[in-house]
């Protein structure tokens, strides 16, 4: 790294030239319908497209992933160096428990992160890591575990609204070679999944039609319908029973600009009351 590193009294680095300078080249950016854990070790169609996308993307000099599973009151980075790889999930096989991502983290980035949030105060945490809506996706994509991988946690007293403005913030981040994963599902009711089912792709009519009007929204750019979701429809409430899943997606619409192109992948309902439908964002 070149340049020169000064601390504050504040003991933030600054005015510093770091490797993630501006490029011309602007990454695309994804939300990515992650689903079960399982996905993380199994090769099925979903997984073989993230590994897919892995050859095809110019190779990012980090990641940052916003997941549905790390939710905090106020907003956080991580940054430490080695951040662990986190198995917050129970009932599943041993083989699932044993994944380690040993993918370097990058506390530079994330004090930079910290600094084009103003909006609010980030804090930089040393205790998360990498939970499984993130290494589930990202082992697949770069199994080399050779590129820093940083998550941004989600603020859950905030609102959809809150979340979107924020993610403007990190638009800056795509031309510095930061590739931008949203980990959620956008159809997400574990209350209602046929568990009987749980490996057959089908929707309830409810779920298909929600997925087929979240997609309709996305094409036409109407943000603010996706922003106040709770009106959208009288079937969002089994939709989105819960945000979590959702507002991972409400930050990859605030990153989107006008002439950045859309794609659908995944694009399948499993067990009755999830979908997987995923959205590339720009070429």
């Amino acid at each position: 790294m070149s340049g020169t590193i000064t601390i504050g009294s504040t003991g933030v680095l600054s005015g510093f030239v770091n490797s993630f300078a501006e490029e011309d080249v602007k990454l695309p950016f994804f939300f990515i319908g992650h689903g079960s854990p399982m996905n993380g070790i199994e090769e099925n169609d979903y997984s073989n497209y993230w590994k897919a996308l892995g050859t095809k993307l110019p190779k990012p000099k980090a990641i940052l992933c916003i997941s549905a599973h790390w939710l905090t009151t106020g907003t956080f980075v991580t940054a430490m160096e080695t951040p662990p790889t986190i198995h917050d999930f129970g009932g599943f096989p041993k083989e699932l428990f044993e994944v380690n991502y040993p993918a370097p983290g990058n506390p530079e980035l994330a004090t930079e992160i910290k600094n084009l949030i103003t909006t609010t105060t980030v804090g930089l945490d040393h205790e998360w890591g990498l939970d499984h809506g993130c290494w589930s996706i990202v082992r697949h994509m770069y199994p080399d575990a050779d590129i820093p991988v940083l998550q941004l946690s989600i603020d859950y007293s905030q609102s959809a609204q809150y979340h979107y403005n924020l993610a403007k913030q990190l638009a800056s981040l795509r031309k510095k070679g930061v590739l931008i994963l949203g980990s959620g599902n956008m159809v997400h009711n574990l209350g209602m999944v046929a568990w009987d089912r749980l490996n057959e792709s089908f929707g309830f009519d409810w779920t298909l039609e929600m997925n087929d009007l979240f997609k309709q929204k996305i094409t036409n750019s109407d943000h603010r319908s996706l922003i106040n979701y709770d009106q959208l429809h009288s079937a969002v409430k089994l939709a989105i029973p819960t945000p979590d899943h959702y507002y991972p997606l409400i930050y990859t619409l605030g990153l989107q600009e006008a002439n950045d192109a859309i794609t659908f992948f995944n694009d399948q309902a499993i067990a009755g009351s999830l979908t997987m439908t995923s959205v590339q964002f720009g070429v």
